[in-house]
């Protein structure tokens, strides 16, 4: 009688460490991008028997392809045909028992809808990192969760910062730029990982119990991808499922606070909250200029615990910049990070470019110069709402890709704020129309891009004349403000292009030599 082959069918729900049985489990990663590549690397380490698929076939994916094959994928699909249905089980040798997916690949994605249709369980990295996160040998991390429509990446960095000025070894990961699985396999492991959150992850993530969860706040953003506003929520809010110790949302969107009330969360769980105006008990704040913590501390109903000034953030503050310290504070003193680490860290902290980031301008004896701001980052309205509120009389650069969003209610608030507004982007429409609809008034410039002949889609050529254009509308006590409210990709290959572009566009016509660092940013 021949050998019979035996296939092995996996219990998922006992893979709970990375010391479980890993080996020969079949699976599907989805995307070969920074975080697919993690994902099938940890994966093949674990001895899963793992297949690679990524729509794009190009030089970049091609070398990531051949690296995973030697340390023990089975195989990488790459181009349009690879990701039209599941792969072929022989592959694997048996049927297909996982996927994990990469954030941004939609449900409607043929092979993840084949997957769903299949019934084979589709993780996301998040998914996969708490179960290989307790490791025999090695320093288990405290994992503090953050999601937000715009603020994330700076809040992370900033609580990553206090975690550290308090002596923690601690790190940013997720969508802030290294992938949660990296940081997870470093062999001497970390105290705590502050984890970045975008919708898509949250979308695929089943379980994870973090030590504190919060969301900064909700807008408009990514519908097309959601299908609508109210999944799109939904899915933010499951940031909160599981949490341990804090439920941390925003007092002045009482959404996110709907979003802790229907949360299931651990026993003992508590609801904080934190607001730019004087706290309530269970509150962080703001009082006389100083950021307060009233939930962190013993009499917290009669007193509150000083933190840091305002003057700690930075030289420009705008209130969003106040709420993102104050809701970093709290992610951190869930984890009895002391004041003092939260003041240092303050203080420490380098903001990332294109927030808010002032390229020239300022007092110059008694004159206060234009001001150039880049907030490229903003790529919504809500995320623009935030900027404009920071300044009076602003020459504003806006759009871009639009995303289907609508500018109505932002242009309507800052009608009054707007001295001019140069609109960018090859569909101009949506910002323009609002302006004509709620702010008539303000001068609107458009048609001047198009009369330098250049190439519309050149988008750094495109900026070097919207830049001289605002140079001539602004005056002393201006600001000129990049923060488009749309996306990039019509003129830029990522926001950071754009506001390199901006950077380097203004540093030539003022005459100011770069910074030592100032190259591409690679972001999208």
């Amino acid at each position: 009688m021949g050998d019979c082959a035996v296939t092995v069918h996996h219990d998922l729900s006992a893979l709970t460490t990375w010391d479980s049985d890993w080996a020969g489990l079949r699976v599907l990663v989805t995307g070969l991008g920074v975080t697919g590549f993690s994902v099938a690397d940890t994966l093949a380490e674990l001895g899963a028997e793992v297949v690679v698929v990524d729509g794009q076939d190009d030089d970049k994916r091609r070398h990531a392809a051949d690296t995973l094959k030697i340390v023990g994928v089975r195989e990488v699909l790459l181009g349009h045909q690879a990701v039209s249905g599941l792969p072929d089980e022989n592959l694997w040798g048996g049927p297909l028992e996982l996927v994990v997916t990469s954030p941004g690949w939609n449900p409607a994605q043929p092979v993840l809808a084949a997957a769903a249709t299949a019934g084979v369980p589709i993780w996301s990295e998040i998914d996969l990192a708490w179960r290989v996160r307790i490791r025999e040998g090695r320093r288990t991390a405290e994992w503090l969760a953050l999601t937000g429509t715009n603020g994330k990446t700076t809040v992370v960095t900033m609580a990553e910062s206090m975690a550290q000025a308090a002596g923690l070894d601690a790190i940013a990961v997720g969508n802030v730029g290294t992938p949660i699985l990296d940081a997870i396999r470093r062999p001497e492991g970390f105290d705590v990982l502050i984890i970045e959150l975008s919708s898509f992850q949250l979308h695929w993530t089943h379980h994870f119990e973090p030590v504190a969860s919060a969301v900064l706040n909700i807008a408009e953003d990514h519908l097309d991808w959601h299908g609508g506003f109210d999944n799109y929520a939904a899915d933010k809010a499951k940031i909160y499922e599981n949490t341990r110790v804090a439920c941390i949302f925003n007092e002045n969107q009482p959404a996110t606070m709907r979003m802790v009330e229907n949360a299931d969360v651990q026993e003992g769980c508590r609801a904080i909250s934190f607001t730019t105006d004087v706290p309530a008990r269970s509150m962080f704040g703001v009082v006389d200029g100083l950021l307060v913590d009233r939930a962190f501390l013993e009499d917290r109903h009669h007193s509150a615990l000083e933190l840091a000034a305002i003057t700690d953030i930075g030289v420009i503050v705008p209130e969003h910049q106040v709420a993102n310290a104050l809701a970093a504070a709290a992610l951190v003193r869930a984890i009895d990070v002391p004041p003092q680490a939260v003041k240092q860290g303050l203080r420490n902290y380098a903001p990332e470019p294109h927030r808010v980031e002032l390229i020239a301008g300022g007092p110059q004896g008694e004159t206060l110069q234009t001001l150039w701001i880049d907030d490229t980052k903003a790529t919504n309205p809500h995320a623009t709402d935030a900027a404009l509120k920071a300044f009076n009389s602003v020459i504003w650069v806006a759009g871009g890709l639009p995303k289907g969003l609508s500018y109505d209610q932002l242009v309507k608030d800052h009608a009054s704020r707007l001295k001019a507004v140069i609109v960018v982007g090859l569909d101009p429409a949506p910002v323009t129309e609002a302006l004509t609809r709620h702010a008539p008034e303000v001068p609107v410039y458009t048609q001047y891009l198009r009369d330098t002949n250049s190439d519309p889609t050149d988008g750094w050529s495109v900026m070097t004349h919207v830049v001289e254009l605002a140079a001539q509308l602004a005056d002393d006590e201006d600001t000129v403000l990049l923060s488009p409210a749309a996306a990039s990709f019509d003129q830029f290959s990522s926001y950071g292009d754009r506001g390199e572009a901006f950077q380097h566009a203004v540093r030539q016509h003022l005459g100011i030599a770069p910074p030592p660092t100032d190259a591409p940013d690679d972001q999208s």
